[in-house]
Parts: C-alpha cells; structure tokens; sequence
C-alpha cells in the first residue's frame, strides 16, 4: 500500500484527499502513509547540482530583492509540492527562527502540502491562523487544522480563531472583544514568520474549490495573484475589492511587518504572481522550485 500511495502522489500528481477518495482511505491515513514511505526509503527526495541550485537561489533572491530563498529540485510531476517543505524548514532555521517563537500560517494547497509532509522540531514555537475560517470542505481551507498540524509538526502549541474569514464590521467589533479571539488577535502583533500561498493570475484557470473564494468583482480582473485574498498588480501594485474589508485577517500593515514572510508556490503559470508578491513586500522569503525559479527569471528579463 505503501508504492500504491506513494506513486500516486507523486507520479500521478493526486492530491492527498483524492487519494483517501480512491482507496476509501482517511486523509490522515494518507499523510501517515507517504511519511512512512519517505521514512522507510520507498520515496527518496534528492537535491542535484547543489551548486548550481545555491546559484539560481542567489540570483533569484537579488533579482526580486528579497531577503531569502530556498529551492527544491523540479519535482518529478507538475504540481506535487510536497518537496517544498525541505526549502521551508531550511529558511525557518536560516531565519534563526526558533523556541518562544510565534509563526502565523495562511490557507491553500501549497500551504497544507508543505505542513502535511513536515516541518522540522522547534519546540515552544506557537502557531497562529493568519485569518477567519473559510466555509469549504476541502482541507487546504481549513486554516486552524493547518494551524494546528504545524504546530504538532514543530512541538509547539497552537492558537486557534474560531470567526468566519468574512464579517461585517459590528460582528467584527464584537467578536474582537472575545477574550479567547482576542488572544490570538494579539499575535498577529508580535509574529516572528509567516508561512502563506501565492494565489495564481485571477484570470487563470482555478479549482472549483478556489473559484468558491475568488472574488466576484470586477476590480480584481487585472490582478496576477494574491497573498491571503490581498491581491496585487505585476507591479506590485495593491488591487482592492468590493468586500475587502469585511475580510476578517491580518491587516496589510501587520503582515508587512513581520520580520519573515515566506511565500510558498511552484508552478511556471505562478511565475507572475510570485513576480508580484515579491513587488508587494507581502512577502520577503520564497520557497519554490529550480523550475519555477527559472521561469520567474525569464519572466522578469522578457
């Protein structure tokens, strides 16, 4: 079972949930199973030309000015982002990121990808949802069980924000007054990393999953990307929203004054999006692949 699971993850490119679908299997079941297949040696991940890799890093970090970058090697089929959690862990620990600690966490496939294969064992660290809760089955949307996944994966403790991740301004009001919502409000103050997903062109093609929480407005047609549903420019320039402020998330001023805000996203199509996150400073940090790292760098010179 173990071969089966692993091949089709990543050969077939098929996301853990379709998997647990497939084999009538709990998608907790799945997780276990491909960290035992790595464990065990039935999955090998390897980083060639190690060299050349810390090159293309350097240069694409100069490039979008950025404070780090890490890279995995190409991965094997498009779309399996699951050896973009090496990079992550390497930039924590870069980033002397470490006991007493706070990391913020956002939502989407990448995100929950990365946290399902693993982060590396910082005890004390405490985690935190960077915004409300989104009302979608699919598990890359459920912010505070990534939040707390996180948490298990580096041995520290988990705060949670029971709120929808869109209110109106009075709910909002008196939500915050909330002694338990509040303290973990309090957080997004003093964060010492954030781990958040790079959305794709907002004209490009989504999953019905990420078309539920696209959205409909027709200010944002122009936008390549987004970073928790703030959405930029190819110049990095911010692109608002009809309802952008019943958004119940960290503010555009708390984010940016995180000391490290690490994007994670590989895909060539992703290529302008990361360009304009970087252009945003919503994010300072990447972890991506030496694939998409290319393709971003022969955007930027096109």
């Amino acid at each position: 079972m173990l071969h089966t699971v692993a091949r089709l993850h990543y050969e077939k490119d098929l996301s853990q949930r379709e998997i647990a679908e497939q084999m009538k299997l709990s998608t907790a079941t799945v997780s276990r199973l491909l960290r035992r297949a790595r464990e065990e040696g039935i999955v090998r991940i390897e980083i060639a030309d190690s060299i050349g890799t810390d090159e293309l890093a350097e240069e694409l970090r100069e490039t979008l000015g950025l404070a780090h970058v890490a890279l995995a090697p190409s991965a094997p089929a498009p779309g399996s982002l699951a050896a973009l959690a090496d990079p992550v862990g390497r930039l924590l620990k870069q980033a002397r990121f470490g006991p007493r600690s706070t990391l913020g966490i956002g939502w989407g496939r990448t995100v929950w990808e990365v946290i399902q294969v693993g982060l590396p064992k910082i005890h004390g660290v405490t985690t935190v949802p960077l915004c409300g809760g989104i009302p979608e089955a699919a598990p890359q949307f459920q912010i505070g069980e990534i939040a707390r996944l996180a948490a298990a994966q580096l041995g520290g403790l988990p705060k949670f924000l029971h709120v929808p991740y869109l209110l109106a301004s009075e709910a909002r009001r008196a939500l915050s007054k909330d002694a338990r919502i509040r303290d973990s409000l309090d957080l997004w103050n003093r964060l010492d990393a954030v781990i958040v997903g790079v959305g794709r062109p907002h004209g490009g093609t989504h999953s019905s999953n990420d078309a539920a929480v696209t959205p409909n407005d027709p200010a944002i047609d122009h936008a390549v990307g987004d970073v928790l549903l703030r959405y930029f420019d190819a110049n990095g320039k911010r692109v608002h929203w009809r309802d952008e402020a019943m958004l119940f998330s960290i503010s555009e001023e708390q984010l940016v004054s995180v000391p490290i805000r690490i994007g994670v996203a590989a895909a060539a199509s992703k290529a302008v999006s990361i360009l304009g996150a970087a252009r945003s400073g919503l994010i300072n940090a990447l972890a991506t692949d030496t694939g998409t790292a290319s393709q971003i760098l022969a955007t930027r010179s096109g």
